[in-house]
């Protein structure tokens, strides 16, 4: 019993040391690296940082004081905010950590054991197994220790696949990014639009209702008929619901950016307006096809897709090849029977060859070869479908850049049929119709023309993600 007790105290002491140098070694461990290509975004010199949005489990104050903001303030701000590119950025860091797992098979594999049996005497195991050892009372302890000298190929096929893998997770991260950018380069011409369509609201109003308040004076001097008054005031009134449709749109506009900078309560943004575009679109559409396949990170992640798949039909393949390990252990009995030694060590190559397992490998290979033709073929169609994007988005820049002069003009030309439209109806040489005919044409152009600056840039903004990202 003695022997006993002390045998046990001696492994619980062992225990104790392994586990805490079990520990030190996880800590020991290196950090993954931060995905190729990944964002960690700083703001541009002299910016004036906007404050953070608060998220739901912040306990910080509600926002409500309306922010300054930039193009590039706004990018800068969703790209350290923006859950879907936090979320990319941690799957592909997640990635990473796969390919380290893969990896793990160089490396040797340690493992203590710690045995204690009291068995009834001259007893024997005689079902279970092919073998029928004896049964000593014993209390021991030891390490076993296996190193994988060759598979033929297949850790290190398995290895490049998860490489592959997370190189494509670092593509999905910066598409992901892309799509926010672009979404933002949206929500912002949207504002900008908003409010430039509630400004020509505003000024339609100021402008209707002097003409409501000339005619209804001259109207008391029956100088102008009531039916002039009438349409005068219909012509108001449907003024004002411009405006209440503009400031709902501004409103809603506002909103959207907002959700998208990571802001959970309303917030509202002085957004800065930046120098028109002057110049048109690129000229050269094959140019542009041929550099979107280049720089495209979906293309590029459906790529490393393909090549991992290729990597792990090859490692599926090598499955039915032989796996040769070295093997060694090496404790001691401190507690034993008397034919036992207080020592024991062995080493040894074990090489394990499949012969039959119900054609488990070979499916495993066809499938992941089945799998490598699947990716292909979205290869192809996402490059078929990247050549059709560009090539409408240079169509819809043109269309919008060929449309700024042509709102320019039409604008020019409502100008001057109100100016000659009022000038007849002061001098009482046409109705009330054609004034109202010619503040309405007015005004229709003059949101068409504002609205069409903002939509050509925002065309620009997706023919550049389209081709070389923002």
């Amino acid at each position: 019993m003695i022997r006993k007790l002390a045998g046990l105290l001696w492994f619980a002491a062992l225990t104790t040391l392994c586990t805490g140098q079990s520990e030190a070694e996880l800590k020991a461990l290196p950090a993954a690296p931060d995905p190729q290509g990944s964002v960690h975004s700083e703001p541009p010199t002299g910016w004036s940082q906007p404050p953070s949005p608060y998220l739901p489990n912040s306990s910080g104050p509600t926002v409500r004081s309306r922010v300054r903001l930039t193009l590039q303030e706004a990018k800068a701000l969703v790209m350290r905010n923006n859950p879907q590119i936090t979320a990319a950025r941690l799957q592909a860091l997640a990635s990473q950590q796969v390919v380290r797992e893969t990896r793990s098979s160089y490396w040797p594999t340690a493992t203590a054991n710690m045995t204690a049996v009291d068995s009834q005497t001259n007893s024997r195991i005689t079902a279970g197994a092919l073998n029928n050892p004896i049964i000593f009372e014993r209390a021991a302890a030891g390490a076993s220790v296996s190193q994988l000298i060759t598979d033929f190929g297949r850790t290190k096929n398995l290895v490049a696949s998860a490489s592959l893998s997370a190189k494509a997770e670092n593509q999905n991260a910066l598409a992901t990014r892309e799509q926010v950018l672009l979404a933002v380069d949206q929500a912002f011409y949207g504002v900008l639009q908003a409010q430039a369509v509630l400004h020509v609201a505003d000024e339609t109003v100021a402008n209707r209702q002097v003409v409501v308040d000339q005619v209804q004076a001259l109207a008391k001097s029956a100088l102008k008929s009531d039916l002039d008054l009438s349409f005068a005031q219909v012509n108001l009134a449907q003024a004002k619901l411009l405006l209440l449709d503009a400031r709902n749109n501004e409103k809603g506009a506002q909103a959207a950016l907002a959700a998208l900078l990571g802001y959970v309560t309303p917030q509202e943004f002085d957004v800065v307006d930046e120098p028109a575009t002057t110049g048109g679109p690129p000229a050269n559409l094959d140019e542009l096809i041929q550099q979107a396949v280049n720089a495209r990170p979906e293309l590029q992640a459906i790529n490393f897709q393909y090549q991992s798949a290729e990597k792990l039909k090859t490692a599926e393949r090598d499955s039915l090849l032989p796996t040769i390990s070295a093997l060694g252990a090496v404790g001691g009995t401190p507690v034993r029977d008397y034919h036992l030694s207080p020592w024991y060590g062995a080493v040894g190559v074990d090489m394990e060859i499949p012969v039959f397992n119900g054609f488990l490998f070979s499916a495993r290979a066809k499938e992941a070869e089945l799998r490598a033709q699947v990716v292909e073929q979205r290869l192809v169609d996402l490059r078929n479908t990247i050549a059709r994007d560009v090539r409408t988005s240079w169509l819809n820049a043109n269309n919008a850049y060929d449309r700024l002069d042509v709102t320019n003009q039409l604008l020019k030309q409502a100008n001057l049929a109100l100016d000659l439209a009022q000038t007849r109806y002061k001098l009482g040489l046409s109705s009330i119709v054609e004034l109202s005919q010619a503040q309405l044409q007015q005004t229709q152009a003059e949101i068409t023309q504002s609205q069409a600056g903002y939509e050509y840039r925002l065309s620009l903004a997706v023919l550049r993600y389209q081709t070389s990202g923002l």
